[in-house]
């Protein structure tokens, strides 16, 4: 029988192998474990492609519809402001038909009333006139300046 004699280096040189190929097994199992990872991870993207696609074209098409539905919604906006327009012209355009003639009254009225009074005080009828007219002014100015203010406070 012979034996075996070990060498010091030949010692070094079986831990290597050993050592070495406890590495190998390790990077073998590490590498099946990451390929199976892979796996796993490959499945769960493909079954979110899977359910979140027709998610996403859902909610495109529900943005669309949205879309028609603030459409409409502005249309009617504009339709309401053109109507508020129209509505704004036409009581202007009457506001402005019958203020000439309740200013006319109204300084008529002014005019009769001051003027005599003034001829009742007085006995003068020029002065009586000039009073009247005044009145009138007056009243004229004092209606304009209120439909000023009520136009302000409203418009």
């Amino acid at each position: 029988m012979t034996l075996l004699a070990f060498s010091s280096g030949d010692l070094w040189r079986v831990a290597l192998a050993v050592f070495l190929l406890a590495i190998g097994i390790a990077a073998a199992y590490f590498l099946l474990r990451l390929g199976e990872t892979a796996k796993r991870a490959s499945s769960l993207i493909t079954g979110i492609e899977k359910s979140v696609i027709p998610v996403i074209g859902k909610a495109g098409g529900s943005l669309d519809r949205i879309n028609q539905q603030l459409d409409k919604v502005d249309r009617m906006t504009d339709s309401a402001v053109d109507a508020a327009d129209s509505a704004d012209t036409a009581v202007r355009a009457i506001t402005t038909a019958i203020v000439r003639p309740v200013q006319k009254v109204s300084g008529l009225a002014a005019a009769i009333t001051h003027g005599s009074a003034d001829f009742r005080a007085h006995r003068n009828f020029r002065a009586a006139l000039a009073a009247g007219r005044d009145a009138k002014e007056r009243r004229g100015r004092e209606l304009v300046e209120e439909l000023q203010a009520t136009e302000r406070t409203t418009g």
